[in-house]
């Protein structure tokens, strides 16, 4: 009986206790992070095919849903890049919401420009999306990207011949 109740007493103790976690500490810095984030390293990672900073921005289990619906994961990602890269010149990415949230959550939205050249027409490309990010031992990560609305105008180059 002793025995049987040292057991129950061990079980309790044992069941009733939570791991250690670390909390989610958001700082005065963490919106500028997160514009940088999105308006800086994300593109700079596709413009110069750095398959390691795009590694270092997404989480494990990022998703990526483009506007026709079909999904990519994190490793889709950095494979593309790697084999193709960005055929633009230019990108800009104006953020309309940025949302920090107290439990390490962010939401970062707004409108993508891409401009460039395909043979003889000039391009601008439009695009919006909603990105989700988590903070990871201090580090925000991108977990789900969301792209929508796509639409591209094209424009004949000055000087070139008409067929």
């Amino acid at each position: 009986m002793k025995y049987l109740l040292t057991l129950t007493i061990a079980a309790l103790l044992f069941g009733c206790t939570t791991p250690a976690t670390n909390p989610v500490v958001i700082t005065d810095d963490d919106e500028e992070t997160l514009r940088e984030f999105k308006t800086v390293l994300w593109p700079k990672a596709y413009a110069e095919q750095d398959t390691a900073l795009l590694n270092q921005l997404l989480h494990e289990d990022f998703q990526l849903i483009d506007d026709n619906g079909d999904k990519y994961s994190k490793e889709d990602e950095l494979a593309y890049i790697a084999e193709y890269g960005t055929s633009y010149d230019e990108f800009n990415f104006e953020i309309t919401r940025l949302d920090i949230f107290d439990n390490g959550t962010a939401v970062v939205s707004g409108t993508g420009t891409m401009k460039g050249v395909n043979g003889a027409e000039a391009y601008i490309t439009k695009y919006q999306s909603s990105n989700v990010l988590i903070k990871v031992e201090g580090a925000w990560k991108a977990i789900n990207s969301h792209v929508s609305g796509v639409k591209e105008e094209t424009f004949p180059m000055a000087g070139a011949e008409e067929e």
